[in-house]
């Protein structure tokens, strides 16, 4: 009886101890478990970062080269506007005023004949009858006055182009603060020059003018003192006294 006992105490005993034994054979697998590598994921996350960096890069690089291009359509960009023709008008208003010009026009040539004719040392010469001195002296008379109103001419057709520039500096200026590109600016400021121009032009249009009033003035003053001499050497000139002769007061009376 005591055999028989301890006979199934042991297969008891072993039949508890069989799933112990057994349980390595049901256990998961090695290749499913997740193992984590700090060092790897360190790794990984760098070079993820380092890629993000060049992404950016490339993104700040194209963003660079597309205002670049940006810039130089702007500064390529033609100034929509134009002062020429405006300040081209008031040139030739000018030019039409001076070439305008009375009696003794801006020509050289002509110039040069009439005061020979009319100016020069000797021209009140002592063979020129009374009435020759008279016409003479009428003429550069004329001459004279038309100078001054020549002046005055021109005067007023600059004074008349101060109004024109003002619009078109005003326009110019304006154009240039708000140019968009070199180009525009550029072309801004070279019609602000080309206006400049104008005004100089006008400038010496005036100064020109004035100065011929000027030399036409003082040249009918000399010429008159020369003329006056002769004029006063003919009246102090002994002549033949004065002789009587046969007159009738009622023509066809005896």
């Amino acid at each position: 009886m005591k055999l028989r006992r301890y006979r199934a105490a042991r297969f008891a005993a072993a039949l508890l101890a069989a799933p112990a034994a057994l349980a390595p054979v049901f256990a998961t697998p090695a290749q499913a478990i997740i193992v984590y590598d700090p060092t790897n994921y360190a790794q990984n996350v760098l070079q993820a970062a380092r890629a993000l960096q060049q992404i950016n890069n490339q993104i700040t690089s194209l963003q660079n080269e597309a205002q670049s291009l940006i810039n130089q359509a702007r500064n390529l960009t033609s100034l929509p506007f134009s002062s020429l023709q405006q300040l081209q008008q008031s040139v030739q208003r000018t030019q039409q005023l001076l070439s305008q010009a009375q009696g003794i026009a801006y020509n050289v040539q002509n110039i040069d004949r009439a005061f020979q004719t009319n100016y020069a040392a000797g021209s009140a010469s002592m063979s020129a009858s009374d009435q020759q001195l008279v016409a003479q002296a009428k003429e550069r008379w004329n001459n004279t006055v038309s100078g001054l109103q020549d002046a005055m001419r021109v005067q007023a057709g600059v004074v008349g182009n101060i109004d024109t520039n003002r619009t078109q500096m005003s326009a110019l200026v304006g154009q240039s603060q708000g140019a968009t590109g070199a180009l525009q600016a550029t072309q801004a400021g070279n019609q602000l020059l080309a206006l400049q121009a104008q005004q100089l032009a006008d400038l010496t249009a005036v100064v020109s003018a004035n100065g011929r009033a000027q030399a036409l003035a003082e040249a009918e003053r000399s010429a008159a003192a020369e003329q006056g001499r002769e004029q006063r050497r003919r009246f102090l000139t002994p002549r033949t006294g004065y002789q009587p002769g046969n007159a009738q007061m009622f023509p066809g009376s005896n």
